[in-house]
């Protein structure tokens, strides 16, 4: 039986309950309420697929909390017309659940790499219980609410449980197991032993990562699978002793012969630089450091002048990173910060002394610890690929954001690891409280010096010393002119890229007269402008008449959902994928608006009259209104539309029924000809009416267009905000008028389009820094208080840098996500490798030079969906560039690593001959 058999039983169909589109609504959403009220771990949720979740939203309206996230458009739709679709049928799973399941199993797989919001959503039990009840169908795919983080817990639903392959040595078979990573090893121990029919005080489990014995899983309190670092899809093997108890061989195989534990480096310690007791290959088999603050840290770190004289003699650095699923970001960071030389020469000496454990900002010293671990791995290994699974473990405990197997951003990683380390290594045990002082008209240099001053006395590390700088800050209130002026520090600078400012948007211009055929314009605006943006720009393309104004609408599902009539409404309003029109009108001429849809009779549906093509606007002044002057407006709007003209032309001039406009000179031959061929026309189709060629099929209808009602040229027309009319069209009209030019709306913005680019002007990391450093007003979120007015208030802000650390990083500003919008730039930002001089945009009058070398790059490739992060990384000592992909580490030459990819840039400043003279550690520059 397949899973499809199982999913639609004939006789569930028939018994299904059905309410109310409305009531059903009703239910969920007291559901969902009533579930987040009662949120906690061990709370079951089920995973429905979105194309069955989106046909039922489409059927009953947005319910509260469940809004798909890439669906938010459409249910914005919803909320005007809930009910929009049909109801759909019984539950269908099948699209998300993979191939080769058990159907009888409780379960179920379900596709790896699935998005939460697009691929399924995630519902509360008693939601699919009724969801069940009222559709039927299926198969059920429950997922537990498990806890992660220590001090910040954060609650998420284990979509993908942890998946282990069991080997069992008798016979090499192979099993899967899955369950939590929360449960514990005991409940692994007892699953395994269970499905190999083996009692349970003969097995030996071993963590068999890279089909290697690392440690053996010991049933001992209640660690967890996550404890022990077990990650999805790796090994673990079973032993089976014959004759004696489990205690007699824990360190025997199942021959009798003594098991031997394979080093992967030499013993240094008993205590690991991660916390806990170690075996020989330095794996903790401890989960928590706390337990070991007795012991002294300092005994982990013995022999670090060893390992730095292997650093400096076998030039190490040449490691790579395994992939443990996704964690590619996780290791782009990694490389680059292990390649950074002030961390590397800090982690492989004995840092012990600065391990601050009491920090209530910091993680007790765990994670700096087992990141000098990890570092100190890669620059002993040579070139064997390192496993960071203790470092992923204690990334989830401290930051659950990145815990799982989903993708990342690998700058976000960066600025957690940076904050983390530095609260872990902060050299100030009791942070005095502060009280910050405003400028008041003193010196910046004064200023900025107390503000300086002030940090230190709360935050001293290496970070501090080595990657934080300082700028200046300027608020300006725009009433009453007070000026505020801060210093402020920094870790790193997020550059926004010039093209990220703008946007281009294709709307389609109507003529409500009748004078000129629709024609789309593309037009560049500001991304945060708003509606009279956009106007201004369209008006300026399309030659807008003095006496004209455009009214912006958006099409949806061919009838107008939404005007845009506040000039003041945000562009990021409308995304890429919606069709918007604007209709040419009188200026003043808004008192009646009349909306024509057009209808066809479909014959192939049992005559049922099926909407088509774009709606057309006019605006009607006089009053009364009667049947005859509705239909003399359709009339004259159609008039460009007449084939007696148009067939005469040829169409190679039009692409989907519509005049190119890309060419500005084309645009004003074709309106020059539809502007005079209609005026000819117009005259025509009036008297075509009163003779009757053609007599239009004009229905009256509501907002919700349910009733019908036809219009007679006598039938006297309510007044009325907006005059909603069908358009029967007939053969007769298909005859006359070419409907081609009403179908094939352009979207704003045709995403994943390829256009033939025309030479792009480069864009420059100093132009980067430049629209950094550019004064701007708030934004309407992210309004000041003006301590004068008393008043929040959107200031003008204006960045200036004013110190700048010895390791600068800049994060290039390629993602860009609101509600409406989601993009990745692929833009190519030319960057210095050598002799990068900002000394000119530093505003302190120090007297220093700011010149920086380039020594690490982050790499992106790819989508917002997914994708893939590298790294280019200098070897200082060899002075040569090598390429870390994962595992993978290849010799990279320099005019290489330049490319559109890049996503983080790591520099290091340039040591004067003062700040080089005493100091014993080689430096090299470039």
């Amino acid at each position: 039986m397949t899973i499809a058999d199982s999913v639609f039983p004939m006789d569930n169909v028939a018994s299904c309950i059905q309410l109310p589109p409305e009531e059903e609504n009703r239910i969920v959403s007291e559901l969902i309420k009533e579930s987040e009220l009662n949120l906690k771990e061990g709370n079951l949720y089920y995973v429905i697929s979105n194309r069955w979740f989106s046909r039922w939203q489409s059927y009953v309206g947005p319910c509260v909390g469940m809004l798909s996230i890439d669906k938010q458009s459409s249910d914005n739709h919803l909320i005007t017309h809930p009910k929009i679709a049909d109801r759909p049928g019984p539950i269908d799973n099948s699209d998300i659940i993979s191939k080769g399941n058990n159907c009888d199993s409780n379960n179920l797989d379900i596709h790896r790499m699935l998005e939460e919001g697009t691929d399924y959503v995630l519902v509360p039990e008693k939601v699919w219980e009724r969801l069940l009840e009222w559709y039927k169908g299926g198969p059920a795919l429950p997922r537990k609410l498990i806890s992660q983080g220590l001090e910040l817990k954060q609650y998420n639903v284990e979509v993908y449980p942890l998946s282990l392959k069991v080997t069992d040595a008798r016979d090499n078979s192979q099993s899967i197991v899955k369950l939590s990573r929360k449960a514990t090893i005991g409940e692994l121990h007892e699953l395994v032993c269970k499905i190999k029919g083996v009692e349970q005080n003969k097995a030996c489990i071993w963590d068999y990562f890279n089909l290697k014995k690392q440690s053996l899983l010991t049933v001992s309190g209640q660690k967890t699978l996550e404890d022990a670092n077990l990650i999805m899809d790796q090994d673990i093997l079973l032993e089976v002793s014959l004759d004696r108890d489990h205690s007699s061989h824990s360190g025997m195989d199942s021959m009798g012969n003594e098991l031997a534990l394979v080093p992967l480096e030499p013993p240094r310690s008993s205590v690991s630089i991660a916390g806990g007791p170690t075996m020989s290959n330095g794996h903790s088999t401890g989960s928590s450091f706390s337990s070991y603050q007795g012991s002294s840290v300092s005994s982990s770190l013995t022999n670090m002048d060893d390992k730095y004289d292997v650093y400096r003699g076998e030039r190490g650095g040449l490691a790579g990173l395994q992939n443990l699923g996704n964690t590619c970001f996780m290791n782009s960071s990694i490389q680059c910060l292990v390649h950074t030389p002030p961390l590397s020469e800090y982690f492989l000496q004995d840092y012990s002394d600065e391990i601050n454990m009491d920090n209530p900002l910091g993680m007790r010293g765990e994670l700096a610890l087992a990141f000098g671990d990890l570092l100190r791995k890669l620059w002993s290994s040579g070139r064997t690929a390192i496993a960071p699974r203790a470092f992923k473990s204690k990334l989830a405990r401290f930051a659950p954001q990145f815990s799982g197997y989903n993708q990342h951003d690998s700058q976000e990683l960066l600025a957690f690891l940076l904050d983390g380390l530095h609260e872990d290594l902060n050299r100030v045990k009791q942070k005095p409280y502060i009280e910050m002082k405003d400028s008041d008209g003193r010196p910046d240099e004064e200023v900025a010096s107390e503000c300086w001053k002030n940090h230190m006395a709360r935050n001293d590390s290496l970070i501090v010393d080595v990657c934080q700088g300082q700028y200046k800050s300027t608020l300006v209130c725009p009433v009453c002119g007070k000026i505020s002026i801060t210093f402020d520090p920094f870790m790193y600078l997020s550059l926004p890229l010039p093209s990220t400012v703008t946007r281009t948007m294709t709307v389609t211009v109507f003529y409500s007269d009748g004078s000129g055929l629709p024609m789309p314009y593309t037009v560049t605006v500001l991304k945060h402008g708003s509606c009279r943006d956009l106007c201004q720009a369209l008006g300026t393309a399309c030659c807008l008449k003095s006496d004209e104004m455009l009214l912006l609408a958006e099409v949806y599902e061919h009838k107008i959902y939404r005007y845009l009539e506040n000039p003041m409404e945000p562009l990021n309003s409308i995304k890429d994928d919606e069709h918007i029109v604007a209709y040419r009108i009188k200026s003043g001429a808004r008192k009646t608006k009349v909306e024509i849809m057009h209808r066809w009779l479909d014959n192939m549906k049992g005559g049922d009259r099926k909407l088509f093509g774009t709606p057309l606007v006019t605006c009607l002044v006089e009053d009364p209104q009667f049947g005859a002057n509705i239909e003399a407006s359709v009339h004259k709007m159609l008039a460009p539309l007449r084939k007696t003209y148009s067939s005469s032309k040829s169409h190679d001039g039009k692409e989907n029924g519509f005049i190119s406009g890309d060419s500005d000179e084309q645009s004003n031959i074709s309106n020059t000809e539809s502007e005079s061929l209609s005026l000819t026309t117009g005259n025509k189709e009036q008297e075509g009416t009163s003779c009757g060629e053609s007599s239009l099929q004009l229905v009256l209808t509501n907002e919700s267009c349910l009733s019908c009602e036809p219009i007679e040229k006598a039938s006297l027309i309510k007044p009325n905000q907006v005059v909603r009319v069908f358009l029967d069209w007939t053969d007769k009209e298909q005859e006359l008028y070419d409907s081609s030019y009403l179908r094939d709306l352009p979207e704003v913005h045709k995403t994943g389009f390829t256009v033939k680019k025309t030479r792009q002007e480069a864009i420059s990391l100093f132009s980067c820094l430049e629209a950094f450093l550019t004064e701007e007003p708030l934004g309407p979120d992210d309004m000041w208080y003006c301590p004068r007015c008393k008043e929040h208030r959107q200031a003008t802000k204006k960045l200036d840098l004013w110190k700048l650390p010895e390791i600068l990083v800049f994060h290039l500003k390629r993602f860009s996500y609101s509600r409406y919008l989601k993009n990745k730039l692929d833009t190519f930002v030319n960057f210095p490798i050598h002799n990068l001089d900002l000394t000119k945009y530093v505003k302190s009058k120090d007297g220093e030079s700011y010149v920086y070398n380039l020594y690490a790059i982050s790499n992106h490739y790819g989508g917002l969906g997914g994708g893939h992060y590298t790294a280019y990384c200098k070897l200082i000592d060899d002075n040569k560039w090598c390429h870390f992909d994962d595992s993978h580490v290849s010799p990279v030459t320099e005019a290489e690593i330049k490319s559109s990819a890049a996503y983080v840039l790591f520099y290091q400043r340039n040591r004067s001959k003062g700040q080089m003279e005493g100091e014993t550690s080689q430096v090299h520059t470039v």
